[in-house]
Formats: structure tokens, C-alpha cells, sequence
């Protein structure tokens, strides 16, 4: 890229001025390349709508539960989801796929998934689903699929075509996982953006490929609370400060978390001949240092955590503590203030960041939901247990905050 060479000063410059909105980090990862043999999906959200929540539907042939934005009171749109038959979709948005297109057809790609995952059982039925659509089609987003029969696949879908990569195919995918931000393989990839980030999150997983730890603890952890830079070098954790008490401002631009970064979500899926119901999805509501990761599943029913779902146009709980939680991250609220990261709030020697402080709150929930998967996956699972398990998270998610910060979800 021409900014290689870049003196150092004009390089911040060109990260100052360059962004976009909706700037998404997605990954596929085939059960070939994971430690349990289940394929992966993950989506580091970044979007203009900070309020975000999950919704259980029953609405299409298949039940679903989908991440929408939270003043989306009928939930028309959905950002990533699972339905009843493991189908898995997310996407990124892409900026290269309808550069020289002139039609003007309003944005449907939040349609598009909620319709996928009302009607598609498996990547096939997507893919036919592409096919069916009318053009243009007012899509522009590389979608990410998984399903119950171990498929793993993006489709580059534009306004009036779609390509499709397969995970599971050792030449396009030598390592059995792909990467997408916002730019698309299929088209002239010095024309869309995210090519930090993209560069950032490769680094990081080639390496964790390397030891076998391509996990969900890996996606939220090493991933969407990523302090590294790849185009600076710079980690951030080599500049922790002493404490929270005094703010130590940062640039803070292109790292994977973004000042918008509204959820994480990460969506394991099941091995073929597993019954597709085991199909978890683990979600992060809100700036990803502030937020910690809470499984649902289609089996477990209608009512959802509480802490990550609301009626109507109400922000979810988590969603809306992770806000308040962000100011402190972002405190300048006039001129390029959201730009500079407050570290000190995040990480510090004294280990009070709230990074450090959500740690052990995160690392608890994994262990436990693994006990509780790995006791269902021998006896079987039923709604009855996964309530208790989803009042059981709700109250442990609700006395932390409080202990931790002082604030109740």
C-alpha cells in the first residue's frame, strides 16, 4: 500500500481522516480448524446504532434468534443470528462490490439475513436464495454462513452478483478459516477499507492456528479486545499506565475495537450428525472492554437472558451499562475527542481497568456454560435447564457490575 512509506506523522494522519461507519472485523472458521471440530462464525460489530440487543423470533419456518439495533422495534432488520437447523449468517459491509454501479436501491443486506434465517436450513439454501434475488439488489456485504453439516462459506454479494469462498477448500482456505472486513477478494481490493484491521486480525489468528486455539475465548478476548496495531507495530499494553486516577490519552484508530463498536457475537456451530439445537451463540453487548460474553440457544426458548434483550424499542441492559461504561473509555465529547482512547480506564498496572476487572466475570461464564455443554451434549438439553442457567447468568452479570462498578443492569 502507498502508505508504507509514509513518514510517521502523515501515517497518523491518514488513519485520522480515513474511516467509515459500519466497519465491521468478520471471520469464518471451519471445524477443520478448531480444537473441538465445531466451525466458528464471529462479527466484531461497528455501527452508528450503540444500542443493541437479541431477539428470539418465530416468524419465519424456522425460529431464530437474531442481534438487531435496539430501536428497531419489530426487529425487520438482524445483524447475525442462528436458527432452529444450526444455519448461521453475520456480515461485514463491503465498500468495493458497487463502486461503478449507478442504481439507486435502498440497503437490504439486514433484510436479507433476517429472510435467511426465517427460510434457509443450510449454506445450499442460502446460496439458491442469492440466486432468487431481484436485481440490483441493493446488497453490498460479504455474508459469512455456517450450517448443521459442517458447510463454512463467505459470498462477496453485490447488486448484482455474488461469489462464493469456501472455508472448507484447502486452496482457498489453506489454514480451514477466512477474514473479511470492508472490502471484498472479488473486486479491486485497493477500493474499500478495513485493510488495518483485516492485517491485525490475520497476524492474530495465523498465530493462535499455529497452537490449536482458534476457540471463542480467542474471538472475544484476543481478537475484539485486541490492543495491537499492525500497521504502527505499537501494542498498547506496552504503554499501560500506572492507574485509573489520572487518564493517559491515546490515538485510538483502526485498532479492531472502535469508539462505535456496538457487540460481539460468535456463533459456534455443531459437527455434522449433532443435533443442530447445540448450536450456541455467545454475545457481547457493547463496547467490547466493558461488555463480557453470554450464550443463548434456540432450545432454551422465547425469554432470553434479561440482561440481553428488551421490549419494543428499549436498549438491553447490558447495552445500555456497557454506554456508560464507554464514556470513561471516551470521555472528550467535542471535536475528534472520540478518537483518543482513555487506556487507563482499560487497562493499568493496578489492574482496575475495566478490562481487567470483567476478566474473571468472562472467564467464569466460559467454564461454566463448558461444564453445562458438555453435561448436555451425554444427556441430552431442555428449556427447562437452560432457564435456570439463563436466570443463573442474569444474576451473576447483575452483582458483578454493581460489585465491580457500582451500576446495576
Amino acid at each position: 500500500m502507498f502508505f508504507l512509506r509514509m513518514p510517521f506523522f502523515l501515517v497518523i494522519a491518514f488513519l485520522f481522516f480515513y474511516n467509515n461507519v459500519n466497519s465491521c472485523t468478520t471471520a469464518i472458521l471451519s471445524g477443520k480448524c478448531t480444537p473441538d471440530g465445531r466451525p466458528l462464525l464471529y462479527k466484531h460489530r461497528d455501527a452508528d446504532s450503540l444500542e443493541n440487543k437479541l431477539l428470539y423470533f418465530t416468524d419465519g419456518k424456522y425460529d431464530y434468534i437474531g442481534l438487531v439495533n435496539s430501536k428497531d422495534s419489530l426487529g425487520k432488520q438482524v445483524w447475525a443470528g442462528c436458527n432452529s437447523m444450526g444455519f448461521v449468517i453475520m456480515n461485514s459491509a463491503s465498500y468495493n462490490l458497487n463502486i461503478k454501479d449507478t442504481a439507486k436501491v435502498e440497503e437490504r443486506d439486514g433484510f436479507l439475513m433476517k429472510q435467511a434465517l426465517q427460510t434457509c436450513a443450510t449454506i445450499s439454501d442460502f446460496e439458491n436464495l442469492l440466486a432468487s434475488l431481484k436485481y440490483p439488489s441493493g446488497i453490498e456485504s460479504n455474508f459469512g454462513v455456517i450450517d448443521a453439516k459442517g458447510g463454512a462459506a463467505y459470498f462477496e454479494t453485490g447488486n448484482n452478483s455474488f461469489v462464493k469462498y469456501n472455508a472448507n477448500d484447502p486452496i482457498v482456505a489453506p489454514f480451514g478459516y477466512l477474514i473479511r472486513t470492508n472490502y471484498s477478494f472479488s473486486r479491486d481490493i485497493n477500493e474499500g477499507s478495513g485493510y488495518i484491521r483485516y492485517e491485525t486480525a490475520h497476524s492474530l489468528f495465523y498465530n493462535a492456528s499455529a497452537i490449536n486455539n482458534l476457540s471463542v475465548p480467542f474471538l472475544f478476548n484476543d481478537v475484539s479486545r485486541c490492543l495491537k496495531h499492525s500497521l504502527t507495530e505499537i501494542d498498547l499494553w506496552d504503554f499501560c499506565p500506572p492507574s485509573s486516577e489520572r487518564p493517559c490519552f491515546v490515538s485510538f484508530r483502526d485498532f479492531i475495537v472502535r469508539d462505535y463498536s456496538t457487540a460481539v457475537a460468535v456463533i459456534q456451530g455443531v459437527k455434522p450428525g449433532e443435533d443442530p439445537q447445540f448450536t450456541t451463540f455467545w454475545c457481547a453487548l457493547g463496547l467490547p472492554f466493558a461488555s463480557v460474553a453470554v450464550p443463548v440457544w434456540i432450545k432454551g426458548g422465547k425469554l432470553l437472558p434479561a440482561v440481553l434483550t428488551a421490549e419494543g424499542s428499549l436498549n438491553a441492559p447490558l447495552s445500555q451499562i456497557t454506554l456508560e461504561l464507554r464514556d470513561d473509555c471516551f470521555p472528550i465529547k467535542r471535536g475528534n475527542g472520540l478518537y483518543y482512547l482513555n487506556l487507563a480506564a482499560v487497562i493499568n498496572k493496578e489492574n482496575t481497568g475495566m478490562l481487567q476487572k470483567l476478566h474473571p466475570l468472562e472467564l467464569k461464564i466460559f467454564e461454566e456454560t463448558e461444564q453445562k455443554l458438555n453435561f448436555w451434549h451425554q444427556n441430552g438439553m431442555n428449556s427447562v435447564k437452560i432457564q435456570e442457567y439463563y436466570r443463573w447468568l442474569d444474576q451473576l452479570v447483575r452483582s458483578e457490575y454493581e460489585r465491580l462498578f457500582g451500576l446495576k443492569p
